[in-house]
């Protein structure tokens, strides 16, 4: 069984928080043959199939049936998820922005399928072995990327910074920034210090996207274990191991809307609810995970 998140722990892509990236690598490749015109992303079943996990590979291939294991919103939260930070990076783009950084790019393959502007650098920071495996496998594909794509081989605990800047990354021009689905599996006071270290490497025209989830009500993260256990009970009833509650951090947090506000960003977003009503999806019925508050945001700095 999965054991809980500590300081120091290791993973890969079939494991504890690593094996995330390729639930929601899954997730997306699902999403992508079930309608391909508001999200895809083409490389997402092979790199499931690559990682080797036998019923995620299955699931992305349709092989298997999503049916009760996958719900028809966690399908269509990978749409609206997908379909944000491809246009936060292209609006990013759009406005002159070339130097991109992608923190904890897991399978993410935006450097191969955006249609980057010439001269965008792309930043991919993860641990050695998923940047040395996302690239290989994408390679024997014959994929090549849309941009200079710069791996960044360093854990999120150590020194990145100084990683990055090894590979290039000048902080002197302004950079778009993605934590996606990172900061949940952070400690409260790893969030904050990623959040102030964006800050402290962006310059003016800065951009950063994100998600921002509510701190929970009294009693209401209990409630979220014993969902989350009851959804890893599934997951392991087909043969997969894992154990979503251990994953996360729970317990007060700054919410990262209002805490990159006080850094001096000037933040918007809009919460699952909305994205699935803009998008034209179906509303959230059961919602005691309280993903439709969940708001996906992005900020500029002046």
């Amino acid at each position: 069984m999965t054991s809980a998140r500590h300081d120091g722990d290791t993973w890969d892509l079939a494991s504890s928080v690593g094996a995330t990236a390729t639930m929601a690598a899954a997730a997306r490749a699902i999403a992508t043959r079930e309608d391909g015109t508001l999200f895809s992303d083409r490389f997402a079943e092979p790199l499931v199939q690559a990682v080797g996990v036998d019923l995620l590979a299955k699931l992305a291939s349709g092989e298997t049936a999503s049916g009760n294991l996958v719900g028809q919103i966690w399908i269509d939260a990978a749409k609206i998820r997908g379909k944000f930070y491809d246009e936060f990076f292209l609006d990013a783009a759009g406005a002159g922005i070339t130097q991109a950084v992608i923190l904890a790019s897991g399978l993410d393959s935006r450097s191969y399928r955006l249609p980057w502007p010439n001269g965008t650098v792309v930043y991919e920071i993860d641990q050695e072995p998923v940047v040395e495996f996302k690239a290989r496998t994408l390679a024997e594909l014959g994929a090549e990327p849309t941009a200079d794509r710069r791996p960044v081989a360093v854990d999120l605990r150590d020194d990145w910074p100084a990683a990055l800047h090894a590979a290039g990354f000048d902080p002197a021009w302004p950079t778009a920034w993605s934590a996606e689905g990172l900061l949940g599996y952070l400690p409260p006071e790893a969030q904050d210090r990623l959040l102030d270290t964006i800050t402290e490497l962006s310059a003016p025209g800065s951009r950063v996207a994100t998600e921002n989830r509510p701190n929970p009500r009294p009693g209401e993260e209990d409630k979220t274990k014993e969902r989350l256990d009851r959804i890893s009970e599934q997951w392991r009833g087909e043969g997969f191991d894992t154990d979503m509650t251990r994953l996360r951090y729970f317990g007060e947090r700054n919410e990262a809307a209002p805490y990159l506000t006080g850094l001096g960003w000037a933040v918007q977003g809009s919460t699952v609810r909305e994205l699935l009503a803009a998008n034209g999806l179906p509303p959230l019925q059961d919602d005691d995970l309280r993903m439709g508050d969940l708001r996906y945001i992005t900020g500029a700095l002046p």
